[in-house]
């Protein structure tokens, strides 16, 4: 199991992009990152440019197990503003496809009315965007098919849930431990 589909919009935050594609791939999960807006090359909220592996426009989202939402600032707002990730939001809410948003990214589920009666997290102070939700201020939130954490100093244990979610514990704690996270010094 698992495909994983990674949206990549200009403006985002790298960390929490690029993250989920490295600890996704080393779980031994198909992770496409696809771009957002037109450009395969992304420039993201610090300036860093990376290229997107393809544009939304050429991927076939229906086969995904699930997809990441990175946040940052614009690029929360060029998701939002992108028809095709809205489409593919609202038809994979219900479905078996896990929906996951981190940092501001959550606004996205938010204003497509789908964390309606869910938990969720975000970064501090968007939680007003979080339509219909109960906001918490967990690391990372599970409620149902959606999992929102709440900014780059969460993208390793967001990373984590996803890789429990879709392949186990034992291969969650096993990339945990491969990156020497949350070790003591």
């Amino acid at each position: 199991m698992g495909k994983v589909y990674v949206f990549a919009a200009q403006g985002c935050e790298e960390i929490e992009c690029l993250t989920q594609v490295d600890l996704l791939r080393r779980a031994g999960i198909e992770t496409v990152m696809c771009a957002v807006g037109g450009e395969a090359v992304i420039r993201g909220s610090h300036g860093i440019v990376f290229r997107a592996d393809m544009k939304i426009e050429d991927a076939v989202l229906e086969d995904a197990d699930a997809l990441v939402l990175p946040g940052g600032m614009p690029g929360t707002l060029n998701l939002l503003g992108d028809r095709t990730l809205s489409d593919t939001l609202k038809k994979a809410a219900g479905r078996d496809t896990l929906i996951c948003a981190i940092c501001a990214a959550p606004r996205v589920l938010g204003a497509l009315g789908l964390l309606e009666g869910h938990k969720a997290t975000c970064y501090p102070g968007v939680e007003e965007h979080l339509t219909g939700a109960q906001t918490t201020v967990n690391e990372v939130e599970v409620s149902g098919q959606f999992v929102t954490s709440r900014g780059l100093g969460t993208a390793i244990p967001f990373a984590l849930k996803i890789i429990e979610l879709l392949k186990g514990n034992e291969q969650a704690e096993k990339i945990k431990n491969s990156i020497v996270f949350n070790i003591s010094l």
